[in-house]
């Protein structure tokens, strides 16, 4: 009986000086850890970060790292979201979700010719994942290889029937290259698989009014805005549509509700303007202009103004609207 007891207080003995630092960096990491994922969940995203940050400067955690870049993208900082996915990916080059992650932040960086290489090495460790094939097509698209892009996105559909953005890209990729008909078929069934998906409508719109059919493309533009009618991109598509069929004093008066709607909609006053000014009244077109770069000192309308300021008539004779 004494050499039993003996034995089991002779193994609980007193740790390490070097056992204890490790047991209280491991402690450390773990509160670090989990108070960003508390934070994040709670919307603190800047302690989040620093949380994540800290933990991984006492251990290089890839979990971690991934909750890491989804702080960053929350707080827009996607360049160093993209440079913890690098670290990630030279940890596991593998890792298909991680590679998947940094192709939508290069999409975002405006490096789009970067994701085709991820997608490659995606497909190639797994060539039925959907995503990965119509995230090329996206890429190809934005790089100037339309038929490319056709081809991937074929390929997503026929790995997941039901892949509404990919039905949509490919009419939007079959629609840029003058093919209208061809487009159509999609666009339908992108609203055949989400009839409250806006975005659908006004690719279908637009088909519509390449195809010659205004009647068709104005009632999917209304379809999109009777599912939302502050959708911008419904508004301006709706009254360039009457500006184009010569119903001036219908698209101002549609720019005029929907300036109601949202007087904060600068580019409603700029359309606007283009009604006026194609009926002759200059003085409501300028002050229309006026607003509508006031509104958005960066946009469109004030960099085709900049140096035209003193001479209104030359302004709209060199295309202003």
């Amino acid at each position: 009986m004494g050499n039993f007891f003996t034995s089991l207080f002779s193994s609980s003995k007193a740790a390490t000086p070097e056992e204890e630092e490790s047991k209280n960096k491991q402690k450390n990491f773990d509160i670090l850890k989990y108070d960003g994922v508390r934070a994040q969940k709670m919307g603190q995203v800047a302690y989040a970060i620093k949380c994540f940050t800290e933990a991984l400067n006492i251990e290089e955690d890839f979990e971690t790292m991934t909750y890491l870049v989804s702080a960053y993208t929350m707080a827009n900082k996607l360049e160093e979201a993209l440079d913890t996915l690098n670290r990630m990916v030279e940890l596991e080059p593998d890792h298909i979700n991680t590679r998947l992650t940094r192709s939508n932040v290069l999409f975002m960086l405006d490096k789009d010719a970067d994701v085709i290489a991820d997608c490659t090495r995606v497909i190639e460790l797994e060539e039925s994942n959907h995503l990965a094939w119509f995230l090329m097509g996206k890429a190809k698209r934005t790089t100037g290889d339309p038929l490319g892009a056709i081809a991937d996105l074929t390929r997503a559909i026929a790995l997941k029937e039901d892949f509404t953005d990919a039905y949509l890209l490919r009419a939007e990729v079959l629609l840029s290259m003058g093919q209208p008909g061809e487009a159509l078929p999609d666009a339908e069934k992108a609203i055949t698989l989400a009839p409250d998906e806006e975005t659908s409508y006004l690719l279908r719109g637009r088909i519509y009014e390449a195809m010659g059919n205004a009647d068709a493309a104005a009632a999917d533009y209304q379809n999109a805005l009777d599912l939302n009618p502050f959708n911008d991109d419904a508004c301006l598509l709706t009254g360039n549509l009457l500006i184009a069929q010569e119903r001036l004093d219908e698209a101002i008066s549609f720019f005029d509700e929907a300036i109601e709607l949202n007087p904060e909609f600068s580019k409603a006053y700029a359309e606007r303007g283009r009604a006026k000014n194609l009926k002759g009244d200059k003085e409501g077109a300028f002050e229309d202009l006026k607003k509508s770069i006031e509104l958005n000192p960066d946009g469109e309308e004030a960099q085709k103004m900049n140096g035209q300021h003193t001479n209104f008539d030359d302004m709209y004779k060199g295309g202003i609207f």
